[in-house]
């Protein structure tokens, strides 16, 4: 982190950027804002973040906020209770079995965090965190970045990529599909959702009209100025997911076509419908208090102004499994799917 923190006080930031590690609460196939109520949804996730998570979840017509019903989170700084998830990744052997990739922590985090993801919260860039009004994200907010259905390079989305890591410190290049060679640190997948948000909706239909994409290029890469039709700037928000690949690097463990061997619980093998998906939940103003404050990353934490906790107390939060079906080991068929399609290593329910 130290490396992380001088390099940006380099450019002297006036506002926050938060980066920071939450460990894994669950993986199991529930999906509260895509298919609420729904057990087990399509797929299966992996879900960081506050222990209010559950097949139904309020939503911007309820009082209720989860912020202030979480008793425990997996993330760094305590008064989080949001929940992120993504899809999880699997390995598909030669004679067709599964088995769940791992998962393990970034670079430069705050300690032996079990699993989860790196989350941001930035301004502009990953080099200056400029000098805009962040507005936080307020109770009932939520949204979502790229979609289980795609299937091209074509219809990919520019702030959802991967990266072949040489080392947990590797940042570059980026792709759109997975790397199609083994990657000596594993494979991180990156998640950017957009910024601008039309000022009115909490929540669209699809869970992603409401805000608006001005980003030119994938990664940590300065946005455009907000459109008339979504004119406020909020945080960037950014996960990165480190899939530890490496006990399956042995190219004999390969399909015989040469064909890379990891797919999405989607089923998809190609990487384009990887997507992820956010509920806000931040106690109180703790956010808004951050965007406003010229701390950065984990040095936020402590009271200043954000409230941390141990990674202790990280990992031992969790919820319940409420579909209780087999995730890991060597399985027959990926959660939830059951018949092979023609396309390779694609599998549909």
């Amino acid at each position: 982190m130290k490396w992380l923190v001088l390099a940006l006080a380099l450019v002297a930031p006036s506002q926050a950027g938060l980066r920071f590690g939450c460990s894994t609460l669950s993986i199991q196939r529930l999906d509260p804002l895509v298919e609420p109520g729904q057990v087990p949804s399509q797929h299966l996730h992996q879900i960081v973040g506050g222990n209010t998570f559950a097949p139904t979840m309020p939503d911007n017509t309820s009082a209720v906020h989860i912020g202030d019903k979480g008793t425990c989170t997996t993330c760094f700084f305590s008064e989080d209770f949001s929940n992120y998830w993504t899809a999880v990744l699997y390995f598909k052997a030669r004679n067709g079995t599964f088995h769940r990739v791992p998962i393990y922590d970034n670079a430069d985090l705050e300690g032996n965090i079990q699993g989860g993801m790196t989350v941001y919260y930035t301004q502009q860039d990953f080099s200056s965190n400029g000098n805009q009004k962040i507005t936080a994200f307020k109770p009932g907010f939520r949204m979502t970045v790229g979609s289980p259905t795609i299937d091209s390079k074509a219809k990919s989305v520019a702030g959802l990529r991967f990266t072949c890591l040489a080392s947990k410190t590797t940042r570059f290049p980026e792709t759109a599909a997975f790397p199609t060679a083994p990657c000596a640190a594993g494979v991180m997948a990156e998640h950017h959702f957009p910024a601008c948000w039309d000022g009115v909706n909490l929540d669209s239909p699809n869970h992603q009209d409401h805000m608006y994409d001005t980003a030119q290029d994938s990664g940590f890469a300065p946005g455009g100025p907000c459109p008339a039709s979504h004119p406020i700037r909020m945080p960037q928000l950014a996960y990165e997911t480190l899939w530890d690949t490496r006990q399956f690097n042995d190219k004999s463990l390969w399909p015989t076509d040469g064909s890379q061997p990891f797919v999405w619980s989607t089923g998809d093998g190609e990487g384009y419908s990887t997507h992820a998906d956010y509920i806000f939940g931040w106690k109180g103003d703790a956010l808004q208090k951050a965007m406003d404050s010229s701390c950065m990353f984990d040095a936020c934490g402590n009271g200043k102004p954000l409230l941390s906790q141990t990674v202790d107390k990280m990992n031992a939060c969790s919820v319940k499994d409420n579909v209780g079906e087999p995730t890991e080991g060597w399985l027959t068929s990926l959660p939830g799917k059951q018949t092979l399609h023609k396309r390779a290593n694609v599998f549909h329910a």
